[in-house]
């Protein structure tokens, strides 16, 4: 299991900041793609979420499904927005979450940290840390070619949204 992984650390002054890294991953939303999102409570995940539905081409209003689990939209590419902060393991796992991992959309997982055992060993992981009123530091582990190139791209060159 020698699985390419590539890191990069974004700091987020503000909404627009985070904003532009939301569009910026927006922008190489591919079918298939998992986005494993953490952080505490309070940091912003909706908030990134809404964002990168937007720049996904979502119109609808995009709110976390903390009660529903899993939330389907329509935009450029159909995003599956999940959430299982209230679920156990063993419940996320009769979801039959790998059809949306490997559908024809993107899915955006909060919480994932609770469910590392069920996301495909490929995938973006996105920490969301809050270190001020608005600034946040935001770690982005790429696991897998796609995901590690898309690190080493922002690392390069920044977020271009």
């Amino acid at each position: 299991m020698n699985q390419t992984h590539e890191q990069w650390v974004y700091h987020s002054h503000n909404l627009a900041d985070t904003e532009a890294l939301a569009s910026a991953l927006a922008l190489q939303a591919h079918p298939g793609m998992v986005i494993a999102l953490d952080g505490d409570l309070g940091a912003g995940k909706t908030a990134f979420s809404q964002k990168f539905a937007r720049h996904l081409g979502i119109r609808d209003v995009v709110s976390s499904p903390t009660f529903t689990l899993i939330k389907e939209y329509e935009g450029r590419l159909p995003l599956y927005h999940m959430d299982v902060y209230r679920i156990s393991l063993e419940e996320a796992d009769e979801l039959g979450l790998e059809e949306y991992f490997y559908g024809a959309g993107v899915s955006l997982v909060e919480w994932s940290s609770i469910i590392p055992e069920l996301l495909p060993q490929e995938h973006l992981h996105v920490q969301i840390e809050t270190t001020g009123l608005e600034d946040r530091t935001i770690t982005l582990d790429g696991y897998g070619e796609v995901y590690a190139a898309l690190c080493r791209q922002f690392r390069q060159n920044g977020v271009i949204g």
